[in-house]
């Protein structure tokens, strides 16, 4: 007996050991607001037959809210000033409306960043119409992802995070959201593709679905058939506004890396690869002279980069970022846009016709260099957008190029506006632009120089 009992006090120790030494040696301590559900072997709901999708909605639909925004709108009568001489300016309350996602019991609440905008006062309804005033935590205005906070005198339901990178083409998902001021509409579809790609920067990765989404759905959220999220209703592609058959959702992997961000660090830490590459296809192929139909051809390789101190040069193709495929850039930005500055990811690529893998560590966006041609360019400064009273542009920080040796000094510190015409929003539009031209293609460039003059350029 007295064996048995030793025994039995052996073993409970033993647990007791165990477990200790798990929580406090391999157990990550997890800070974020964000509650994840677990990883799942097979996704859920890619037939109608046995979904019920009741379930997933009573889980989503008091999760999401009403978002309404008041901002001022200031209005100048350019007619009084013509004829009595008079300035004649009035300001207007606007009130915009959208939805928001509850995503921790105590009142986080992530929503779009367009639904926010300018907002000078936020008030937010919950599904059983207690309404509060809301707080802007801070906003993400590339991804579209805004996080709010509001005290709340009760625990709220929230919702549960799912993994967007497991979701398939053809999987059945619904949106929930307040379109027309409606409370808690829930619409059903599919998903209909991955990874698309609606800017010229190509930066953004969206869920495509046909599940019917309207004005004031923005913010809302889209769930899997378990009722976890998946994604965050953003924008619709049609004609007239309204609904026509195509919507796209922020991933919800990429979502929670940004709502962790500003929680942490108040701003979006966005970690960069370091190269400007096009997409492959037999076209493309054909033209290069080479075999490879699949994967990102780098064109061009940013200087102080990760992927410069990696030995990744122009001609390599790019085919797995961490051992998940890439065919089109939205997929790599997918990937990248859930990792941090310093972070390292594995780089898979073919170098005449032999598999290369580099670790990669990311390297801050702040810190590396765009160079075309011999002009080196950097992102405008918030003193630069009140020097040059622009709200975007890019900024020439030098200029290598012997042929353009006469322009040099003049165009070092100018603020190019336009590039062949394109709008140049920040560096990611310009480098994503100018990564497809030939090397001695003439390019035109619209300069606000450093005396204020606007001048168009072709070098």
């Amino acid at each position: 007996m007295q064996h048995v009992k030793s025994l039995f006090l052996v073993s409970l120790l033993s647990g007791a050991f165990t477990l200790g030494g798990y929580k406090l040696f391999i157990e990550k301590s997890n800070k974020s607001i964000v509650t994840s559900a677990p990883d799942y072997a097979l996704p859920v709901g890619l037939t109608p037959e046995g979904v019920d999708f009741t379930v997933a909605a009573e889980k989503a639909v008091h999760s999401v809210v009403h978002v309404k925004n008041v901002s001022v709108i200031t209005y100048t009568d350019p007619w009084s000033s013509f004829f009595y001489g008079r300035n004649n300016t009035q300001q207007y309350e606007q009130i915009g409306t959208g939805s928001g996602v509850i995503i921790s019991e105590d009142g986080y609440i992530v929503t779009n960043n367009h639904v926010i905008k300018d907002a000078k006062e936020l008030e937010v309804t919950l599904n059983n119409n207690k309404a509060y005033k809301a707080k802007l935590i801070g906003t993400d205005s590339k991804m579209d992802i805004a996080l709010l906070k509001i005290d709340a005198d009760e625990k709220l339901p929230f919702i549960v995070f799912g993994n967007s990178d497991q979701i398939k083409v053809g999987e059945w998902v619904l949106a929930v959201g307040n379109p027309y001021n409606l409370n808690s509409t829930v619409t059903a579809g599919i998903v209909s593709a991955k990874a698309r790609n609606l800017d010229k920067a190509s930066i953004q990765s969206f869920i495509q679905t046909d599940a019917a989404v309207n004005p004031g759905n923005s913010g809302g959220a889209l769930v899997n058939a378990r009722g976890e999220l998946i994604g965050i209703n953003t924008m619709i592609s049609s004609p007239t506004g309204s609904y026509a058959g195509y919507s796209f959702a922020v991933p919800s992997n990429i979502t929670k890396k940004i709502i962790e961000d500003l929680v942490q660090f108040g701003n979006v830490q966005r970690g960069v690869l370091g190269v400007d590459g096009s997409e492959l296809n037999a076209e493309a192929s054909k033209k290069l002279g080479i075999k490879e139909t699949e994967g990102i051809f780098v064109n061009k390789i940013n200087k102080n980069s990760g992927a410069q101190k990696a030995g990744i040069t122009k001609g390599d193709i790019i085919i797995k970022l961490d051992d998940k495929k890439v065919t089109n850039n939205a997929e790599l930005s997918a990937i990248v846009n859930t990792k941090r500055p310093n972070d390292v990811i594995k780089v898979s690529l073919m170098r005449e016709g032999k598999l290369v893998v580099v670790p990669v560590k990311l390297t801050k966006k702040e810190l590396i260099q765009y160079e075309y041609n011999g002009i080196e360019f950097e992102d405008v400064t918030e003193e630069d957008k009140r020097t040059f009273n622009i709200t975007s542009g890019i900024k020439i920080k030098v200029v290598t190029n012997e042929e353009f040796q006469e322009y040099a000094e003049y165009l070092k510190g100018s603020i190019v506006r336009r590039v062949d015409g394109i709008l140049a929003t920040n560096m990611e539009t310009v480098s994503a632009y100018l990564a497809k031209k030939e090397e001695k293609q003439k390019t035109q460039y619209e300069i606000i120089g450093k005396n204020g003059r606007v001048y168009r350029f072709i070098l």
